[in-house]
């Protein structure tokens, strides 16, 4: 591990647990913080970046998003596979130029995309069948943690890789307005997204909100999928198949009539856990990485497009309070 704050200690702490793997240390730049984790977890802590690189296969990077770039093309060049934590960088340029490296390398690029792994879309990836409409809301009261860049790339990007995946379609439109409440950058933020193949999405993220919410709802032919992502639980409602939708016109019945509700199940699993363990899967050949390089390039590239947008509506709000600086 490169960065061992609050998330990158987790990653610490599971990685120690993979048995298809040997957690050889960590570098953290903050010398107290850097002996306190070592001492927890009985981990070492390297004094250097170039000496951890050389004694290991990959690296996870758990370092502020301005530091992505620097750390993960140092990691690259050294020909190491590389986690890196979400965004993947500040701006397309730079993720453009980590793919590069990667490719030249010939080393794997997994982005920590950790709601791949959330238990609620574990259980409906079964039953997810072309999504015409899709809901997302994700709140959280603030926290100093990820506020150096506005909320879309530090919430909403979850639910942007997402959606991406579930719909399976480019992007064809974009709007979305939002504002900066506690930090100069963008707190609260609302997007529309509208793809190639009709399906249409609302994303809300907010930072500033009383309550935790993380809520996913899909419309489709065959039904509709409720999903609350911070509890990993779900349901699937669809038309029970042995209701004559020609008597619903002549009197009204209750929904339970001609809708039946499922519970969607899955294993239970420590989402962190499970990526850790793909990741490690896929540097042994075993399976494939949940979230590729190029995937979490393309979920970088919608976010940036929404705070552009953002930006239009705010003319006053240069753009260093977005937290996106230049070539995004």
């Amino acid at each position: 591990m490169i960065g061992v704050g609050s998330l990158g200690y987790h990653h610490a702490r599971i990685l120690r647990e993979v048995k298809t793997a040997v957690c050889m240390g960590f570098f953290e730049a903050n010398a107290d913080r850097a002996g306190t984790v070592s001492r927890e977890l009985g981990i070492r802590a390297y004094p250097s970046i170039a000496e951890l690189l050389a004694d290991v296969d990959a690296i996870s990077v758990v370092v502020p998003t301005k530091a992505h770039f620097d750390v993960a093309k140092a990691a690259l060049v050294a020909g190491k596979h590389v986690l890196i934590e979400k965004p993947m960088t500040a701006t397309l340029e730079e993720a453009d130029e980590l793919l590069s490296l990667a490719k030249d390398n010939g080393v794997i690029v997994q982005i920590g995309h950790i709601e791949r792994f959330n238990r609620a879309i574990r259980a409906a990836a079964p039953y997810i069948d072309q999504p015409l409409f899709l809901d997302s809301d994700r709140l959280a009261p603030f926290s100093p943690r990820g506020a150096d860049v506005a909320v879309v790339l530090d919430l909403m990007i979850h639910d942007i890789d997402l959606l991406l995946s579930l719909v399976g379609s480019k992007v064809r439109d974009i709007s979305a307005a939002g504002i900066p409440v506690l930090t100069p950058s963008v707190d609260i933020a609302n997007a529309r997204i509208a793809f190639e193949n009709g399906a249409v999405a609302t994303i809300t993220a907010s930072r500033v909100s009383k309550d935790r919410m993380r809520k996913l709802r899909i419309f489709q032919r065959n039904g509709y999928l409720s999903l609350d992502l911070a509890a990993g639980t779900g349901e699937l409602y669809r038309l029970r198949s042995d209701v004559d939708l020609a008597t619903l016109v002549h009197q009204a019945q209750p929904l339970e009539a001609f809708v039946e509700r499922m519970p969607l199940e899955a294993p239970e699993g420590e989402p962190l856990k499970l990526e850790l363990e793909n990741f490690v899967s896929a540097l042994r050949g075993e399976s494939k990485v949940a979230v590729s390089g190029e995937e979490g390039r393309d979920a970088l590239a919608v976010a940036l497009r929404i705070v552009r947008d953002i930006e239009r509506a705010l003319p006053a709000v240069p753009a260093l309070r977005t937290g996106v600086g230049p070539g995004a």
